[in-house]
């Protein structure tokens, strides 16, 4: 008996350390159906459209029957087709509003990355990211109140440079836009003349300043037209080489380049004070975060999937399909969003993002069996092994029936030595 009881230690020990089945932090959806394809469409914000682009063709690598279409229309395009439920999960930028929610009731809000919104410019006279902007000039360029490049308030800030004596052009999104809230986030922060006059939204009346859909089309303005600027999606800017400013902090101590360390100081902190999936995220805001190294004009994005499917789905195993590509998204899907200068999402992010697709169902049955408590960092035994080891000590299983057991356990990596 002492022998028995001694080895029992040992394997209790042994299975200690092990991490929990099926409510555990590597606990994961149900993966595709091998023998199904799966067709999966979703809409919505330009704004991560790279990363969301990037992550389609690397999930399809790993499960090449489930094909991902993903159209950037905007987070206001977005929200609309997951309104009239025409997708199967959307994108925004922007949170949805309550007038939103109630059309849309049981929509969960996942963050699936961080990013940066950028000032474009197309000035020959100044060099590649050279440009320093203050947020009285971003706000008083695009209320129309600072016209000329060589306005006393930009060379203040950029005596090395040459700005000529040329009208601005402005350049912004004509459609609903979740790159233009967080502008005009940004600027109703900073400018209480924007905020009374013109406030923030997906869609705003601007002042002034030439107009074109999606990140594309505001480059594509500022590329054409000289002495312009325009605000566009950090990665987008990076990928097409174009000039971007930096643009002065919160408590105007020094002008912050979009990296991706600033974007993700301006982000640290915020995961302790996140609502739920399935709250209310309106006012949930980074623009213009407090710390010295902080980039004002960063933001979360978000997918925007009901906490039901089948309205929205052909079946429960496409339902399924789409829980795990979202998880992978979230999880493995992150080491993809540094190459494209966006923040990787904060651990306790993610495990907010966990615990809402835990609540996503099929016609009111849980299509994933996850406990976030379980990620507490405290690893328990899951009780059906400890109720065989409770029964081999007592002589109710043989010693060959648990070593069988044991030997499973270990072959399928769920006991670790």
């Amino acid at each position: 008996m002492r022998t028995k009881m001694t080895s029992l230690l040992l394997i209790a020990a042994l299975v200690a350390i092990a991490p929990p089945l099926s409510t555990n932090a590597d606990s994961m959806p149900d993966p595709p159906v091998d023998d199904l394809e799966h067709n999966i469409t979703a809409a919505g914000a330009t704004f991560p459209f790279p990363l969301i682009d990037l992550w389609r063709v690397k999930y399809n690598d790993l499960y090449d029957n489930v094909n991902l279409n993903y159209q950037s229309i905007g987070s206001g395009g977005g929200i609309k087709q997951h309104i009239e439920r025409t997708v199967n999960f959307a994108a925004s930028d922007k949170p949805m509003s309550e007038p939103e929610r109630e059309f849309a009731w049981g929509t969960l809000h996942i963050p699936e990355s961080v990013g940066g919104v950028v000032l474009v410019y197309n000035i020959p006279e100044v060099p590649n990211k050279g440009l320093r902007l203050t947020a009285d000039v971003v706000a008083g360029i695009f209320l129309g109140e600072i016209t000329k490049w060589n306005d006393p308030a930009i060379t203040a800030e950029n005596p090395d440079l040459n700005l000529p004596d040329k009208d601005i052009v402005t350049a912004h999104r004509s459609d609903g836009s979740g790159t233009t809230f967080i502008f005009t986030d940004y600027l109703s922060v900073v400018s209480p003349t924007w905020d009374e006059q013109i406030g923030k939204g997906k869609s705003v009346p601007w002042p002034s300043g030439l107009a074109a859909a999606g990140n594309e089309g505001v480059a594509g303005i500022v590329k054409s037209t000289e002495y312009s600027i325009g605000y566009i999606e950090l990665a987008y800017a990076f990928q097409t080489g174009m000039s971007y400013a930096s643009i002065q902090n919160a408590d105007k101590s020094t002008f912050v380049e979009p990296t991706l360390d600033s974007i993700s100081a301006a982000s640290s902190g915020v995961a302790d004070s996140l609502p739920a999936a399935d709250e209310s995220w309106v006012g949930v805001s980074l623009v213009n975060a407090p710390g010295t190294d902080s980039y004002p004009l960063a933001s979360f994005t978000y997918i925007l999937v009901y906490d039901d499917l089948k309205p929205v789905t052909d079946s429960k195993e496409q339902a399924k399909a789409i829980i795990h590509l979202i998880h992978w998204m979230i999880t493995d899907g992150q080491e993809f969003s540094s190459s494209l200068l966006y923040v990787p999402l904060a651990d306790k992010v993610v495990e907010l993002g966990k615990t809402g697709l835990s609540k996503v169902t099929y016609d009111g049955e849980p299509l994933w069996n996850y406990e976030a408590s379980a990620n507490s960092g405290t690893l328990e035994i899951p009780k059906w092994i400890r109720d065989n080891a409770k029964w081999w000590s007592e002589g109710l299983i043989s010693d060959q029936e648990y070593i069988n057991g044991l030997q499973f356990l270990i072959k399928e990596g769920i006991l670790k030595i």
